[in-house]
C-alpha cells in the first residue's frame, strides 16, 4: 500500500506539473508569432473583449493548431505506448514499423484516384480522411504482424518486418506522387513530413472523436495491459485470452496513429520517446503510466510546433522535422545503448 500510495502521488504531482507545462506553452505559443499577441491581450480576447484582428489570429489560426497538436501528441504517444506493451518491444513506433506509412500511402492513393487537390485534402474530405488512413494503418499492421509471426512475435523482428514494410510504403508513396503536378507534390511532400499548418476547427472536429472514444478505451485496459506484460503463458493461467485481447489493443493503437496522420500527416517518434520517459518517471504501471504518456506526448508536440513556427519566422519548419530531430536522436541513443 506504501508504495502504490508514493507511485501514486508522484505520478499526481508529475501530472499537475505536465498540465502546468502545456499551459505555459500555450500562453507562449498564443503570443509568439508573425502577429505577436500580448498575454494580456490573449486573456481579454477568450473572455471576448479583445480586438476584431486578435480575435481572427487567435481563434481562426492559432486556437485550433494548438488543439490538433494536443490532440496528435496524446494519440501518437498512447499508440506508441500500446504497441511497445503488446509487442514486448521497446523500439515499437508507428512512425518506425511503417504504420504512419500505410496510413499516408492510403491518403496518397486516395488523393491521386480522386484526383483531389492538396488545398482541399482535408476542406473536402476531412471527415473521410480518418477512415482512409484507417484502412491503410490496418493493411500494414496486418503484413507487420504477419510477416512478424513465426512461433510468436519476436522484438527484433517486429522491428526489422517494420523497417521494411515502412520502406515499401514510402517508395509507394513516392511512386503516385511522382504522377502528381508539381504544386501538389511539394504540398504533399511537406503533409507526409508532419505538419499541421493552416488547420481550422473543422480538422479538431475530425480527429476529435476518434481521441475521446478510444484514449479512454485504452485507459480502461491499462489492467489488461499490465497483464500481458507478464508474458502470453503467465497471462493465460490468468485467464486472459491472450491473441483477442491483444488484436484489441492492436486496433487501438492503429486507429489512433492513422486519424492522427490523417490530420497531421506522418510525425513520427512521439510513440517512442514518450512511452520511455514515461516509464522512467513513474514505472511501468500502466494505470499510472498512459496518462502521463499522453501528457507528454501532447506536451512535446505542442513545444515543437511552438519551436517549428517561430524558429525561422515568418517562415515555418514541420512540425514533424521537429519532432524527429528529437526523437531521432533519441532513437539512436536506445540503439546504442542495447
Amino acid at each position: 500500500m506504501k508504495i502504490w500510495s508514493s507511485a501514486n502521488k508522484r505520478t499526481i504531482i508529475l501530472a499537475i506539473v505536465l498540465i502546468l507545462a502545456i499551459i505555459v506553452t500555450f500562453v507562449i505559443n498564443v503570443n509568439l508569432g508573425v502577429v505577436s499577441i500580448s498575454p494580456m491581450n490573449v486573456i481579454k480576447t477568450l473572455l471576448g473583449r479583445g480586438s476584431d484582428n486578435d480575435s481572427m489570429v487567435l481563434f481562426y489560426f492559432r486556437l485550433p493548431r494548438i488543439v490538433i497538436a494536443i490532440l496528435i501528441g496524446i494519440a501518437m504517444a498512447i499508440s506508441g505506448a500500446i504497441l511497445q506493451s503488446i509487442t514486448h518491444n521497446d523500439l515499437a513506433d508507428p512512425g518506425i514499423i511503417g504504420i504512419n506509412a500505410g496510413a499516408g500511402f492510403a491518403v496518397v492513393l486516395y488523393i491521386y484516384l480522386s484526383r483531389s487537390t492538396m488545398p482541399n485534402l482535408l476542406s473536402d474530405s476531412v471527415y473521410l480522411m480518418p477512415l482512409t488512413a484507417l484502412t491503410g494503418a490496418i493493411i500494414a499492421a496486418i503484413l507487420i504482424y504477419v510477416i512478424s509471426w513465426k512461433n510468436g512475435i519476436s522484438p527484433i523482428r517486429l522491428v526489422l518486418v517494420g523497417i521494411g514494410i515502412n520502406s515499401a510504403f514510402a517508395a509507394l508513396i513516392i511512386m503516385f506522387q511522382l504522377k502528381m503536378d508539381p504544386t501538389d507534390f511539394t504540398r504533399a511532400t511537406v503533409w507526409l513530413s508532419g505538419n499541421i499548418s493552416g488547420t481550422d476547427w473543422t480538422y479538431v472536429l475530425a480527429l476529435l472523436p476518434w481521441v475521446i472514444v478510444l484514449v479512454p478505451i485504452a485507459l480502461y485496459q491499462s489492467s489488461v495491459l499490465n497483464t500481458l506484460q507478464l508474458g502470453d503463458d503467465v497471462a493465460k493461467g490468468l485467464g486472459t485470452r491472450v491473441e483477442s485481447r491483444r488484436l484489441s489493443l492492436l486496433f487501438i493503437a492503429v486507429a489512433l496513429a492513422g486519424a492522427s496522420v490523417a490530420v497531421g500527416g506522418g510525425i513520427a517518434f512521439i510513440g517512442l520517446v514518450t512511452p520511455h520517459l514515461a516509464k522512467k518517471l513513474v514505472g511501468a504501471n500502466h494505470q499510472l503510466f498512459l496518462p502521463i504518456t499522453g501528457l507528454m506526448g501532447a506536451l512535446l508536440l505542442l513545444v515543437s510546433d511552438t519551436i517549428g513556427r517561430n524558429i525561422l519566422s515568418p517562415s515555418e519548419i514541420p512540425v514533424g522535422l521537429v519532432v524527429s530531430l528529437i526523437g531521432g536522436s533519441y532513437f539512436i541513443y536506445l540503439l546504442m545503448k542495447s
